[in-house]
């Protein structure tokens, strides 16, 4: 399927400005080199002349009038761009090459317009086609418009020197933080101490049983966050957005919820809660419901987000609720989940935020006597495990001991960090508010 034909974008006069300065300054051939490839060129004339000139840079030859038109004639090119004629006006199309970056910006433009051109077109035609899921269509075209939005072809070889300043950057980062926070804070600091924070691009599983408060928890770390400015996407496959709203309000304005939920606050607590929505409408905090939400909707969604207003931080609650791309084909439960956790972990270092997805363990927990979750509590649960950057697991041993001593404790058990140790910290719950507090806060 054709587009109505129409002349592409394209700058005739920009292009033989680049061509021309190249000719002109050796410089401005390595600063061409990295705004262009070959292709951004929209005549073949010029496309044929800037790779033989390229060709002349790379052997160490200078690219000059004469050397131009000799590489040519060895090609047997120099007829087909126009003879010498042409290459002698183009080292007269400019009496400068001062303004060559900003030329061949204008030729890089019209490129990227031509590629999604060219990307409207190849979508247009499967949609046409009918041929596959529609699901797999949006999803490749958000891929490559986005490609060509962002100006990043795909993943390519890069030179060790390019790498070793962004490793000695990230480096320093670590010497200046002198072994605090080099991630996004949790709001628990000894959960912060442990994990230097919320790191970019990592997957975080935080796993429990019913009950335990895993919503409660990774909703206090979205206010957290949000309230201190960061952008937040919270996606809930459970509860709907005003349940959610509810419990926010309760933890940050200290209101009862259940006192919340049957309508019995009195004045003082209504002017808590008059207080802390308006503190929270202001927080850059976006709520998703929707129930059975796709891998592919969850990324596009994700991706808008980012695109529009930024995203410092993903939360999932929770993943067993999610399908992957196969759902309504797929018999194999264990293997859709290994999906949607590859899929999550692709995410997040596609966008470089750390993304927190709740999962619930099995009922094999309550089998043993030792209700603490382990890491093979994962097992049955697809490549959860293998996929996680950090697995932690919330454990309240006065849920299952009502005599105990550690009332309204929640055990925060980090079982697995890539990246650094493995311990446990312990926060308290006030379950009346849906708020979990450092130990020493309480």
């Amino acid at each position: 399927m054709a587009l109505p034909e129409r002349v592409p974008p394209q700058n005739i006069e920009a292009e033989q400005a680049v061509l021309g300065a190249m000719l002109i300054k050796k410089e401005a051939i390595i600063e061409v080199q990295e705004i262009l490839q070959p292709d951004d060129f929209y005549r073949e004339t010029h496309r044929i002349i800037y790779e033989a000139m390229v060709r002349l840079q790379n052997n160490d030859e200078a690219v000059d009038l004469v050397t131009l038109t000799e590489e040519l004639r060895k090609t047997d090119m120099l007829d087909k761009v126009g003879g010498l004629g042409f290459i002698t006006q183009l080292a007269n199309i400019v009496g400068t090459a001062a303004n060559v970056s900003y030329h061949a910006k204008i030729v890089k433009e019209k490129a990227e317009l031509r590629n999604l051109i060219n990307v409207a077109t190849e979508i247009a035609g499967k949609a046409y086609e009918d041929s596959d899921e529609v699901e797999n269509i949006m999803d490749e075209a958000e891929k490559k418009i986005l490609a060509v939005a962002s100006r990043q072809g795909g993943g390519a070889f890069e030179p060790m020197k390019n790498i070793v300043m962004r490793t000695f950057e990230r480096i320093n980062v670590l010497y200046e933080s002198k072994g605090g926070l080099t991630g996004i804070s949790s709001g628990f600091k000894d959960l912060d101490k442990l994990t230097a924070g919320l790191q970019k691009s990592d997957l975080i599983l935080v796993a429990a049983r019913p009950s335990m408060g895993k919503t409660a928890f990774t909703l206090n770390i979205a206010s957290y966050v949000g309230l201190h400015g960061g952008n937040v996407a919270f996606f809930s496959l459970e509860m709907s957005k005003e349940q959610l709203m509810q419990r926010m309000l309760c933890s940050e304005g200290g209101i009862d919820a259940s006192r919340l939920r049957t309508g019995q606050l009195d004045e003082v607590e209504w002017n808590k809660l008059v207080g802390v929505a308006d503190k929270m409408s202001r927080a850059p905090i976006y709520i998703d419901d929707t129930a059975g939400i796709t891998v592919m909707e969850l990324r596009s969604k994700a991706r808008r987000l980012k695109a529009e207003h930024g995203l410092d931080l993903i939360i999932i609650d929770y993943l067993q609720l999610m399908q992957g791309r196969a759902s309504k084909n797929s018999d194999n439960r264990q293997q859709e989940i290994s999906e949607i956790s590859r899929s999550l972990k692709a995410l997040a270092r596609e966008l470089d935020v750390p993304v927190i997805a709740l999962s619930q363990l099995s009922r094999s927990v309550e089998s043993r006597q030792i209700k603490k979750p382990m890491l093979s509590d994962l097992r049955e649960s697809g490549s959860l495990e293998q996929d996680a950057d950090i697995v932690m697991f919330l454990y309240r041993e006065d849920y299952y001991d009502k005599d105990t001593e550690n009332k309204n404790i929640t055990e925060i058990i980090v079982a697995k960090h890539r990246n650094g140790p493995v311990d446990s910290v312990q926060l308290f719950f006030q379950k009346e508010y849906t708020k979990f507090r450092d130990l020493l806060m309480q």
